[in-house]
């Protein structure tokens, strides 16, 4: 109890807490006095502004050696394949799929629901117009509709130091993959050592990462005071129809496209399958953590699954940080969601690019609380969306982390019974036991 106090409350506690001060304040001062006052003006141009950008810029000074660091070493670990077989294509190839129908269920849920929209137009572009300028000098300009040839081509960066410098992320993602899978080809001490430095650069700026995610909840109340100044209670009606549609998008793929997979390439019952992962479910749900709930989630594979432990222990190991399928969809969703609110609307060829930028971030998002955010905050930047406009969903983002990891642990879990199906468990000779020997044939 000592202990507890002297940490004090929680940080999902008080970046709610943030979010609450900064909404009731907006509120207070929207109704009150109106946004165009002069000292309103003043203090959301010198003070809660400019904390709102700190907190962005420190996100984005971050996000990309996060994200390459975390593609390389997720690509890289498929270096089990000379003894695992095939699992390690399996696994990867499963994992792109079921990312991709989740971002797509999540891009339809917005599309045909449009959460975003109801906000007045003129006070819409405004706040567009206040937060377009700090979004182009964080991330450049948002990318035009392009030729399908041209996108694919610009995929393939000439020069990935370029890229790099203008924060062009896609082709740094792919230069990300394509080193990791060089990394699994050039097996030697150096390459090893190698790739022991790039897991200390992930571990570097997850540290850095948790620090900066300590400053949200100043930064929620910051920006959340912006947004509800001038938006006003249409925020509160226009937030909880985005909660419903992303916690929607999650439900069917939850219990419609993971029974089918389970079902079907699983070859088991879906219902004992999710009856035998309910303690899995329980403590990703809590702990809003796929790194958290590894160790759970290795236990009732093995023990109330029956999968083999070779296989098992792989792809959820690796899943922890690469099958990160549900914040595929949350990523797609916010997005799209935020463009809504800020009347930005996107192009097919533009809504196909957040498709792949959620599908690659899946696997190069950090499995830790909030570990999506600096992601979402790019994609906004990329399509032209302030990134301001990530405030307006801080404060709810704890419940919806706690179900986009539930999704995420699931998924390990479905892609490892997948995987599994037509292999059985080697057994395993206890320490200091000689191996049998085979019996000599005359």
């Amino acid at each position: 109890m000592e202990t507890q106090a002297k940490r004090g409350l929680p940080l999902h506690w008080l970046m709610l807490i943030g979010f609450m001060v900064g909404l009731v304040g907006g509120l207070i001062v929207h109704v009150a006095v109106g946004a165009d006052a002069g000292w309103v003006v003043w203090l959301t141009s010198n003070i809660t502004g400019p904390a709102g950008q700190i907190f962005l810029k420190l996100l984005f000074m971050l996000v990309l050696p996060l994200l390459f660091s975390a593609l390389v070493v997720g690509v890289a670990e498929m270096g089990d394949l000379k003894t695992l077989g095939n699992t390690g294509i399996k696994s990867l190839l499963f994992t792109v799929v079921v990312s991709a129908i989740a971002v797509v269920i999540g891009l339809v849920m917005v599309n045909v629901f449009r959460p975003g929209d109801g906000i007045d137009p003129t006070i819409a572009q405004q706040l567009l117009a206040q937060g377009a300028s700090g979004a182009a000098a964080i991330v450049g300009s948002a990318p035009e509709s392009v030729q399908a040839a041209d996108f694919f081509l610009d995929l393939i960066p000439s020069n990935v130091f370029t890229a790099m410098a203008n924060n062009e992320i896609l082709p740094v993602m792919v230069f990300a993959l394509f080193f990791g899978v060089g990394l699994v080809m050039a097996k030697s001490a150096a390459t090893d050592r190698l790739k022991q430095g790039i897991e200390g650069v992930f571990e570097v700026m997850m540290k850095l990462i948790n620090l900066v995610i300590k400053l949200a909840p100043f930064a929620i109340a910051a920006l959340m005071f912006n947004l509800a100044a001038l938006f006003g209670w249409d925020l509160l009606i226009v937030l909880a129809r985005y909660v419903a549609v992303a916690v929607g998008a999650m439900a069917i793929h939850m219990f419609v496209v993971y029974p089918i997979f389970v079902a079907t390439l699983g070859g088991a019952s879906p219902l004992k399958f999710f009856k035998d992962i309910r303690e899995a479910i329980v403590v990703a749900f809590s702990t809003a953590s796929s790194n958290a709930s590894l160790p759970v989630s290795l236990r009732v594979a093995e023990q109330n699954l029956g999968l083999p432990r070779k296989i098992s222990r792989f792809v959820l190991t690796v899943g922890a940080t690469a099958n990160q399928n549900g914040t595929a969809l949350f990523e797609g969703v916010t997005v799209l969601f935020l463009a809504q609110v800020f009347g930005v609307e996107l192009t097919i060829a533009q809504q196909f690019i957040v498709m792949l930028v959620c599908i690659l971030g899946g696997v190069g998002t950090a499995g830790v609380p909030a570990g999506s955010l600096p992601v979402v905050a790019m994609i906004l930047a990329m399509v032209g969306v302030p990134p301001e406009g990530i405030g307006l969903i801080l404060g709810v983002d704890r419940f919806l982390d706690m179900c986009r990891t539930t999704l995420n642990v699931t998924g390990d879990l479905v892609v490892a019974q997948v995987v599994s199906r037509g292999h059985e468990d080697e057994p395993e000779i206890p320490d200091g036991e000689p191996e049998p020997i085979a019996p000599q044939v005359a």
